[in-house]
């Protein structure tokens, strides 16, 4: 190689993003390519380059996928989680984790849980409790109006805590009429709605459980008593139950960015669960319990994620050096790739800072 040759090759290692291992040309381009990307330590990153990903899907392509880095691939192969994605130390390691990663399914002896649980009939919610869970997760099961079927209208609710504990079950009396009771997936029959509480009566009851006491306009994300919710395309279900809650307090599984597909689409609930906890849901009637259990358990999966700690970790802050303005061409060409991830920060909210608050 020939001086020229390695000075052009030098030059473009000082342009490879620290992150994603992009490569550069200029160091202009690097820096445009940082104010963009929003990479951060929030990221799902391989265990065993360091490569950050802007989804577990990612995450995983890039281990196990059709053109895998070779050498990530033989190591995961042997030492990875193939739930949550991390590197152990040992295959031995990797099989006692994984046996602890990989969740059991409710469904066997759900209706029988159900009905010890008194579920059919619990539609008072104790929400003045000393222990009254701070995370909860809801879902809806939808039957059909309109003269084809096709209109969604909420006929079954649940909420339950992180220990899967039911807080609140009832069968919803819709408010215009059922055309369609989607037995197949609901398993919702006439009887079943017949004595149901009313829409109006289930809303004001949830309302008041997730507001725990504070005004709507009061409610923030840290430090109030107002409830964290918790669910899976979690902003239908709430139309449906012509509820409003504020988007600070809501972790929906369809729109965390770790969680979506690399074409950032949202990845269905039966996938998330089959893929990152490692058992099956929507097999024949779906239950909106199940859901809510799901759900759970992929929050606290990402609440869980060891992270950096930062003072200021969302590039939207006020105070946070990388928001776009602060990222002055001339002081950050001076920088290292290194330097300009460590002051890089996320476009979402991350839920590990949930643990924070």
């Amino acid at each position: 190689m020939d001086y020229r040759s390695s000075m052009e090759s030098s030059e473009t290692l000082r342009n490879k993003c620290a992150a994603c291992y992009r490569q550069f040309n200029k160091m202009e381009h690097l820096v445009e390519h940082m104010k963009i990307s929003y990479h951060s330590g929030h990221e799902p990153t391989c265990g065993v380059c360091k490569k950050h990903c802007r989804s577990f899907e990612s995450l995983r392509e890039h281990l196990i996928g059709p053109l895998p880095k070779q050498e990530c691939k033989n190591i995961f192969s042997l030492r990875g989680c193939r739930f949550c994605m991390a590197i152990l130390e040992s295959p031995n390691a990797r099989r006692i984790h994984q046996e602890r990663c990989q969740f059991s399914s409710v469904n066997s002896g759900l209706t029988t849980r159900m009905a010890a649980l008194g579920l059919r009939e619990k539609a008072m919610i104790d929400y003045t409790s000393t222990r009254s869970p701070r995370v909860v997760a809801l879902s809806c099961k939808m039957v059909g109006g309109g003269s084809d079927g096709s209109l969604d209208l909420c006929a079954r609710v649940c909420i339950t805590d992180e220990s899967d504990n039911v807080v609140f079950h009832t069968y919803v009396k819709p408010s215009l009429p059922v055309t369609s009771y989607r037995y197949e997936t609901t398993g919702i029959r006439p009887e079943n709605l017949r004595d149901a509480t009313p829409l109006k009566h289930a809303q004001r009851k949830i309302q008041e459980f997730l507001c725990n006491g504070e005004p709507m306009w009061k409610i923030r994300p840290r430090g109030g008593k107002a409830r964290i919710l918790v669910g899976h395309g979690i902003d239908h279900d709430l139309d449906r139950l012509q509820l409003e809650y504020p988007s600070s307090m809501i972790r929906d599984t369809a729109k965390y960015p770790p969680l979506m597909k690399t074409s950032k689409l949202s990845n269905s609930l039966k996938y998330l669960t089959q893929a990152y906890l490692g058992y099956d849901v929507h097999v024949g009637i779906q239950d909106p319990y199940e859901d809510c259990v799901a759900t759970m358990r992929l929050y606290t999966r990402m609440r869980y994620q060891r992270h950096r700690i930062e003072a200021y970790p969302l590039a939207a802050d006020a105070q946070n050096r990388s928001n776009q303005v602060a990222w002055r061409q001339s002081e950050v060409e001076r920088m290292s790739p290194d330097e300009m991830l460590f002051i890089s920060r996320s476009d979402y909210y991350c839920w590990c800072l949930d643990s924070l608050a």
